[in-house]
């Protein structure tokens, strides 16, 4: 017994040895397939940082059926649970080695990635309001973005992304907290959320910087073949403007693609847009987007009020498809037409920022929507209020209150049926009302 006592503690004692000469500081370059070998991980180079955030809350419909469909056109999955739930919104990572501000050949890259519910609806976003509650899940993972970003010292530096990023359009942005209100607004809803492909960006002065890419069509990892069921190829273009003070910035957004705004990446009844999803000759189309928006602080308020506005038009047009089964605000159709769409909308928000824990945040949006059909549900409104509390350092906590009304877009049901029948007789014009709140550490 002794002596197995004995061997157990000099085996003990050689791992324990061997554990501490493999993290010494003094380890050297030589030591390095040893320490593999031992299952540790070199990870300290210098200039990569992690950071991200942990997102959850409640929110509350009071209208819709606890065991029916969601129930307000307009809004993203997570915001549109009938009755009450509680979320995890997301919990976030971003790995990045960013470039530096020297004007010279370097490179870096950027991974971020998104577990939550969420995440859940970023990978098949759908903006009718024909899902369940059994939608929700909160074990989802979507790779937001992973590229490699390089500078070329030319002029004053050009810049480059390859890979996977998120879109150039839109004031809002995917990250909830980094926004002005919780939910998301309805002109997001119509904005792509990620390409493929390479963007450029060149900064001319303090006062004017532009970018221009080529991708993938919006929202997938598809080809870029232009017939079929093809997703195309996309080219962007984005002009900002900086005021002389630096307290007001007002920037254009622009896109075309080849095709229709993404129908065929896993399916027609998942878009990335309400408006058309066309079964057939899907490629037959195209898509063109303008967005400008703007921010502005008026000095006078000393930092403390924020004042900005959104506004967009879309069009789509091109023979999408003889017939098939389209998808518009609510629920599928079955009509013999054209892809020729316009979508148009605008937003204006402000916050005002009483004292360094407490903040107010508001926004109002209009989305109108125009087919080369008739019956289409083409008036969407919502006004969203929101209270901030930034407690301690990294915690901020949020309550908000939403109105949402417009032509057919409250859905009562308790049926999850997503026939154009049963979805017509129990839709209504609203208003929908909505109440949440949401607890968000950051690091």
């Amino acid at each position: 017994m002794i002596k197995n006592i004995t061997a157990i503690l000099g085996v003990l004692a050689a791992v324990a040895s061997l554990s501490l000469a493999d993290s010494a500081p003094e380890a050297s370059a030589q030591d390095t397939k040893k320490m593999v070998q031992n299952n540790f991980v070199e990870t300290a180079q210098k200039g990569i940082k992690l950071s991200g955030y942990v997102d959850a809350g409640y929110s509350y419909n009071f209208t819709g059926a606890a065991n029916g469909t969601s129930d307000v056109s307009g809004r993203f999955g997570s915001d549109t649970a009938a009755k009450g739930d509680f979320n995890l919104y997301a919990v976030k990572f971003a790995l990045e080695k960013a470039l530096t501000s020297e004007n010279k050949a370097q490179a870096g890259f950027r991974t971020d990635v998104m577990i939550g519910e969420d995440a859940n609806y970023l990978i098949n976003r759908n903006t009718q309001n024909t899902l369940s509650n059994t939608n929700q899940n909160s074990n989802s993972l979507f790779l937001e973005q992973a590229y490699v970003s390089i500078r070329a010292p030319v002029g004053n530096g050009w810049d480059f992304k390859v890979g996977k990023f998120v879109s150039i359009l839109g004031y809002e942005v995917i990250e909830r907290p980094a926004n002005m209100n919780t939910t998301y607004g309805l002109l997001w809803q119509q904005m792509p959320l990620y390409y493929t492909g390479v963007l450029s960006s060149y900064k001319f002065d303090d006062y004017l910087d532009g970018k221009l890419g080529v991708v993938n069509g919006s929202n997938t990892d598809n080809n870029t073949t232009t017939g079929g069921a093809g997703d195309g190829c996309a080219v962007l273009a984005a002009l900002n403007v900086t005021a002389p003070g630096g307290n007001a910035n007002w920037s254009n957004n622009f896109q075309y693609s080849s095709n229709s705004e993404n129908n065929t990446y896993q399916g027609s009844t998942l878009n990335s847009t309400p408006e058309v999803a066309l079964d057939s000759n899907k490629g037959a189309a195209y898509t063109f987007i303008y967005n400008t928006w703007g921010n502005w602080a008026p000095k006078f308020a000393n930092d403390k009020l924020l004042l900005a506005f959104e506004a967009l038009l879309k069009t789509t047009g091109g023979s999408g498809g003889g017939g098939g089964s389209i998808e518009i605000f609510n629920g599928p159709e079955t009509l013999s037409a054209t892809a020729n769409s316009t979508t148009y909308g605008f937003g204006a928000y402000a916050k005002y920022q009483f004292n360094d824990w407490f903040s107010l945040s508001s926004r109002g949006e209009y989305l109108g929507y125009n087919v080369a059909y008739a019956d289409a549900r083409n008036n969407l409104w919502e006004y969203t209020i929101t209270a901030g509390f930034n407690v301690i350092d990294n915690l901020l906590i949020r309550a908000e209150y939403r109105l949402d009304w417009g032509t057919d877009s409250v859905n009562n049901s308790a049926s999850t049926s997503t026939s154009a029948a049963d979805v017509r007789e129990n839709t209504s014009s609203g208003p929908a009302h909505y109440a949440g709140a949401e607890v968000v550490y950051s690091f």
